[in-house]
């Protein structure tokens, strides 16, 4: 669970009560903004709320070991609907390795595949 902070809390999942909290930093230090999460082969994904990014978080350390640039979809599904805010959506499918990209209002959902 983020709640904008750059602190992940991680709950039970029987009594959704907290049992571990982690801080997460890069190497210019904590990264505050943790919005949409998803867990994908062992790392956690996060989207930076009001931004195109996502990071990749070793939750073990909290340390974001990988990052992705979405602002060429961002720009496309504006350039599609010129409503379309930030992104905000990341879905994972275990079945075929694809993730799912979307954000509000946007026209489109897009799949892409990177390597974990």
């Amino acid at each position: 669970m983020s709640d904008g902070t750059q602190k992940l809390t991680f709950l039970d999942t029987t009594t959704y009560k907290p049992i571990k909290t982690l801080q997460v930093y890069d190497q210019n230090g904590g990264v505050l903004q943790l919005n949409e999460l998803e867990f994908i082969n062992g790392f956690l994904y996060a989207n930076i709320y009001m931004t195109p990014l996502i990071i990749k978080i070793d939750p073990k350390t909290g340390q974001v070991v990988g990052k992705l640039d979405l602002t060429s979809l961002a720009t496309d599904a504006k350039s599609r609907y010129p409503k379309a805010l930030e992104m905000n959506g990341i879905a994972f499918d275990k079945s075929t390795n694809h993730i799912f990209i979307t954000g509000k209002l946007w026209p489109t959902i897009y799949r892409i595949q990177i390597d974990h």
